[in-house]
């Protein structure tokens, strides 16, 4: 037999008893809507969950403190930094120093009319910046000496002081933010923080520090990095060392308050931060947050899975039964075949390719009603409108599906029908070939 032959005699055979083909297809569809709807729910969970924390911070960030306040033979220097840069799976690595002072003044404007009397400043890497994943929103990165990164609110904090007490600064937070704008309403500050000149004034152990700075960059707000993206100063670290030797009687500082270091990929965050550990140096990172969210939600897409597996289980039993009827009904074409010369061969594949085209139907129309139904949920959750209906099939920014379908999902589902409808046409194939040809063919 050709394969247009079998072809043509499946679709036949399968047509012979239409409501009996259609019930055992349902019944694959079902199972086979089961699986994806459940899983596409676990990926969604997944996909809510790494948008939750990649708010909270950047997972390939590892943060390095010094045991027991940096006292004792683990310091946080330059020799520390420079072994944490040949760790395998280290992309960028920067220092990071905090101007302990006992106040800290900003001072900006002809005849320095604001005036700001607080302010957060953080010494880096510069150079690093850009891979550690700073983000600005204006301007450029520290490219001499003297040049810093203003945080996105700096200007904020300044005070007019020509102006009365009270109404001398301006209130950020005031008004009503819409929902998913907030910049709109708020007003803009005295002046722009970009290529702006200031005056830093700190008192360090009694010692009155002053350094004029001027900001070429202004930098995104990122809590996850520190404070100093929103309200502070991010200057170079040669330029913060240069001002501390300014107080009498203090040392070459060359130990830091913490090292940042940035992984290549999330994948390397625990393995790279035990080998941080094995050298007796404490580390933070969101992997101890993550990896039991992670484990959480694939038990969860498990158990989802497995309630979607048992549907199309069942479904197999019913095509099965489907197949050993339809042998038992052409039990003497079977002999007539054989009869005829027909290869056994030819016949197994026949009634396999009726189980598996029933599970290849089912499988089919099973993830189109499946896609169907996730973006009808997504639009449920999300509200429905035109506007969303591309973010609720494909997501995108910030928008955040509850079912995520995934095409190596739906590929699965569709191989995993035919394999099941195979599998369970398999031993009636056996059963069928297995019948002598003389005694098919005396068979009513």
């Amino acid at each position: 037999m050709s394969k247009q032959d079998i072809f043509r005699m499946c679709v036949q055979n399968l047509m012979r008893r239409k409501s009996r083909t259609f019930l055992t297809v349902l019944g694959v569809l079902i199972g086979c809507c089961s699986i994806v709807i459940t899983v596409s729910l676990g990926i969604g969970m997944k996909e809510s969950q790494d948008k939750l924390l990649a708010q909270m911070g950047d997972l390939t960030i590892i943060t390095v403190n010094a045991p027991q306040g940096g006292r004792g033979k683990t310091k946080l220097d330059d020799a520390l930094v420079k072994s944490l840069r040949n760790l395998p799976g280290v992309e960028a690595v920067t220092p990071k120093q905090t101007l302990e002072a006992e106040d800290i003044r900003l001072v900006t404007g002809t005849g320095k009319r604001y005036v700001s009397d607080w302010a957060v400043v953080v010494g880096l890497d510069t150079d690093a910046m850009e891979k550690m994943g700073y983000q600005l929103i204006s301007g450029s990165t520290v490219k001499r000496s003297g040049d810093v990164i203003a945080g996105q609110y700096l200007a904020y904090n300044f005070k007019d002081t020509l102006r009365p007490e009270g109404r001398n600064m301006i209130d950020r937070w005031g008004g009503e933010l819409d929902m998913g704008d907030t910049e709109r309403n708020i007003p803009d500050p005295y002046f722009n923080p970009l290529d702006q000149t200031y005056t830093l004034e700190a008192n360090v152990q009694g010692t009155k520090l002053s350094l004029p700075i001027r900001s070429v960059g202004v930098s995104k707000e990122d809590y996850s990095k520190g404070s100093e993206t929103s309200d502070g100063i991010i200057m170079s670290l040669s330029d913060l060392q240069k001002l501390l030797e300014k107080v009498p009687g203090a040392k070459k500082r060359r130990t830091y308050d913490s090292v940042l270091v940035k992984v290549t990929d999330i994948s390397v965050v625990e393995r790279v931060e035990t080998d941080i550990k094995g050298m007796g140096y404490n580390t933070e990172s969101m992997e101890s947050i993550r990896k039991p969210m992670e484990k959480e939600a694939q038990q969860k897409q498990m158990m989802l899975g497995g309630l979607g597996a048992i549907s199309l289980f069942v479904a197999a039993l019913g095509i099965t039964n489907t197949m050993i009827m339809s042998i038992s009904e052409r039990t003497r074409e079977i002999g007539i075949m054989k009869a005829l010369g027909c290869y056994v061969t030819d016949i197994r594949i026949m009634f396999l390719s009726e189980a598996g085209a029933i599970g290849l139907i089912g499988g089919v129309i099973g993830c189109i009603i499946s896609f169907c139904a996730s973006v009808t949920i997504n639009l449920v959750s999300l509200g429905p409108s035109l506007e969303n209906l591309l973010p609720a099939m494909f997501g995108g920014g910030d928008v955040t599906r509850v079912s995520v379908i995934p095409p190596w999902l739906l590929l699965f589902a569709v191989v995993f029908s035919v394999l099941i409808g195979l599998g369970s046409g398999y031993y009636p194939a056996n059963k069928a070939v297995q019948i002598p040809a003389l005694e098919a063919i005396k068979s009513e």
